[in-house]
């Protein structure tokens, strides 16, 4: 017996079972909201747009789809500044009726560094389980609208992109008779932010 997901807009509710979740129907329900926030999108319709991504983030589908998301994957064994892991069924299905929008707030990052090949060290700032989830909540809403507007010649952090398909571009704008000559390749090797009000850095080290 499986859990069925009815409504793509049907209230949060917390599974019974983790594991009898139709995890196929969840799946579905996504992508058809992100279909139509895409449609939407396209149109200009952005009263609709807003109106669909509070539909997936309140939607059951949704929720699960974010508890899911984060604790399956690498980090799903790292703990934020409360200490708090999903690592079971029962933890899961409780954390998806807890992770409501309304009256939410994110909690203090934990605070790691990680060392470089150049000897320094990147901070990295770990979130708590329910700010994850959060997060991968409103993500699939969002990717729908980046992925729409984006530029169509950008590859660095977009979804079903790879290297692979910039050579490939490049290749297709370079081969040509009346190709440009050159190429002009920039790399960020550091970045420093500096405090508005301040005047400290607030930030340092890219790439």
């Amino acid at each position: 017996m499986t859990t069925g997901v009815i409504s793509v807009g049907a209230a949060s509710r917390a599974p019974a079972d983790w594991h009898a979740i139709n995890w196929r129907a969840v799946y579905r329900n996504v992508r058809r909201l992100q279909a139509r926030i895409v449609q939407a999108t396209q149109e200009g319709r952005w009263n609709k747009v807003k109106a669909l991504q509070r539909l997936l983030t309140h939607s059951f589908s949704g929720r699960v789809w974010a508890v899911r998301r984060v604790t399956e994957n690498k980090g799903k064994r790292t703990a934020g500044v409360d200490g708090v892991l999903w690592d079971t069924p029962a933890k899961k299905a409780h954390a998806v009726g807890e992770l409501r929008p309304r009256g939410y707030q994110a909690q203090p990052l934990r605070r790691v560094y990680i060392p470089k090949s150049n000897g320094k060290k990147r901070p990295l700032g770990i979130p708590i389980m329910k700010d994850r989830a959060m997060q991968a909540l409103y993500l699939p809403g969002l990717d729908a609208i980046a992925e729409t507007l984006s530029d169509p010649n950008s590859y660095g952090f977009r979804k079903e992109r790879s290297c692979a398909d910039a050579i490939q571009q490049c290749n297709n704008l370079l081969c040509r008779k009346l190709s440009a000559q050159w190429v002009l390749e920039c790399d960020i090797r550091s970045c420093v932010r500096r405090d508005s009000h301040h005047g400290i850095p607030a930030a340092s080290g890219m790439g």
